[in-house]
């Protein structure tokens, strides 16, 4: 990487200046922690009051992503959905045809596979550098700097940015070229969404069967059929309170991104699209923007309404849009309006 000056940039060099576009629950804490280990950040959203934390700690604002990227020595991108990244990147004041040449772009969303492979090609053209580096872990865990990167790309590329990525995590997986790092975040996606709504209907059995809920948890803590994150559910599935970590429209939206990428490669997911649409009807329910183990709440009241969210009501067109419902990668859609969170 240079400086349109020529100088050759490495990313344990702290004058470098990183880019971060899209500052949501796991976004703002990513670029919070490059600022304090002395990156020289520049960031966007497109709801501007999300970025004052960052300003605080000493980050510039940029005014569009365009202007972003001109400032930039490496572009980190971190948000909802694969539309809001092409809006961003490609749209009509998208930013890839202002990117320096050699600039290595680093995309943390969750996105399907083919998309990611898009946005390489479209990166090339430019000689941009494209990385898809999904990440695995919960807002706690990002505020910690400890989530596990999935990255598809050139080794080179990766290991020009691994500093970076250690900056912002514990773990970082090369899993092969481009798409591939987007491919595993799906995998491990897909395991989380079903898990949780497996292990929520199991206790709602047992609570069928009139055994207490805190009897049923404590008898499986440990089991070899349960995954251990879902001990972490516990409080939030006890106590109703369902304080988004990751919240559940995302988690629909990811198990919908799983099942077009099943239908491009051929393969069914039977289960995942049972599991998919429990997570819409959740949403249906009132739990849009609460964590995703709120399918507990939904399965626990057989369908009654809960007191927030949408309330039973049919979801709007950009509802519905927003969480998948519409085609993954439609390029026709650049020209609409995609919530930068």
């Amino acid at each position: 990487m240079t400086t349109p000056a020529g100088r050759l940039l490495t990313a344990e060099d702290k004058t470098m200046k990183i880019g971060f576009v899209g500052l949501g629950i796991m976004g703002s804490r990513m670029a919070a922690n490059l600022r304090k280990h002395g990156y020289a950040l520049v960031v966007f959203n497109r709801t501007r009051a999300k970025a004052a934390p960052l300003l605080q700690q000493g980050a510039t604002l940029a005014e569009s992503p365009a202007e972003l990227v001109a400032q930039a020595d490496v572009i980190f991108t971190m948000l909802s959905q694969p539309e809001a990244v092409e809006q961003a990147a490609l749209g009509p004041d998208g930013f890839i045809n202002h990117l320096r040449a050699n600039t290595v772009w680093v995309d943390c969303s969750t996105v399907n596979p083919s998309f990611s492979k898009l946005l390489a090609t479209e990166a090339a053209r430019r000689r941009v550098r494209f990385i898809d580096a999904p990440v695995t872990g919960s807002a706690p865990v990002a505020a910690e700097g400890k989530p596990v990167f999935w990255v598809g790309g050139e080794g080179s590329d990766v290991e020009k940015i691994r500093p970076l990525l250690l900056c912002l995590g514990i773990r970082i997986v090369h899993v092969g070229p481009n798409g591939s790092g987007s491919a595993m975040k799906l995998v491990i996606n897909l395991l989380l969404g079903m898990a949780m709504a497996a292990f929520a209907e199991a206790t709602v059995l047992g609570e069928g069967f009139g055994l207490e809920r805190s009897m049923i948890f404590d008898a499986l803590a440990g089991m070899p059929q349960v995954a251990p994150f879902l001990f972490s559910k516990r409080k939030n599935m006890e106590n109703g309170n369902y304080q988004a970590e990751f919240p559940l429209i995302w988690m629909q939206k990811d198990l919908h991104l799983a099942s077009v990428s099943a239908y491009e490669s051929g393969v069914a997911l039977p289960l995942a699209n049972l599991a998919k649409e429990v997570y819409c009807l959740a949403m249906r329910n009132g739990h849009t923007n609460d964590d995703f183990s709120a399918v507990y709440d939904y399965l626990a009241s057989n369908g009654k309404p809960a007191n927030t969210g949408w309330l039973g009501k049919e979801p709007s067109v950009s509802d519905r849009q927003n969480v998948g419902f519409a085609s993954a990668t439609s390029g026709t859609n650049s020209q609409k309006e995609i919530p930068i969170i």
